[in-house]
């Protein structure tokens, strides 16, 4: 298999998506914090938070707005089954010494975007999710770590410049998200 992205494009397109939909993506969890207590409305709102990356992936500049549009509604049922299916999995997998919850956790973490995106059902989506990661687990997971650390060393600094950059960390970590759908699902095809 050819390989698709590096530890440093992973890395160099978080930060560009990030930046580029700063606004945006602050305003989206804005508003899903604000509508998180209203019953039915916030099922919609977590789906469009959690697969905001497909639409990232593309190049789009989303709308914060766009977290209400009804059609995430439509993929309610099979976004709460591969949810549990992938919890469950990754939970039973951490029993096992955590590594391989680790590793099951990257393999299946583009399962609820399949799902959304493309219209798979939830176990074609983690089997899928599953086969497009295989090779490149280690980057996605580096790329995360890299992310994630200065917010540990920060904290340690300074706590208001840690919560400076936990701000920024969620449209970083939805970049990379965002980046790594692209080039591993891009090409995936759409079930009718």
């Amino acid at each position: 298999m050819e390989k698709k992205f590096t530890f440093s494009d992973a890395l160099s397109n978080a930060y560009q998506i990030g930046i580029k939909n700063i606004l945006s993506l602050i305003g989206a969890i804005i508003l899903w914090i604000l509508t998180i207590w209203i019953p039915y409305i916030n099922v919609g709102t977590t789906i469009a938070i959690v697969t905001i990356p497909a639409s990232l992936s593309r190049g789009k500049v989303i709308s914060p707005t766009e977290i209400f549009n009804k059609k995430y509604l439509k993929y309610m049922g099979d976004f709460f089954l591969v949810s549990a299916l992938r919890g469950l999995g990754v939970y039973i997998a951490f029993l096992f010494m955590i590594i391989p919850g680790i590793v099951l956790s990257l393999a299946w973490s583009l399962a609820v975007l399949l799902v959304v995106d493309k219209g798979m059902n939830a176990n074609k989506s983690l089997n899928l999710s599953n086969k497009l990661t295989y090779g490149y687990k280690w980057i996605i997971f580096g790329a995360q770590i890299v992310l994630i650390l200065p917010l540990f060393i920060l904290g340690l600094i300074h706590p208001v410049v840690a919560a400076l950059y936990g701000i920024l960390l969620v449209p970083f970590m939805l970049g990379l998200k965002a980046y790594v759908y692209g080039q591993l699902a891009g090409d995936v095809a759409e079930e009718e």
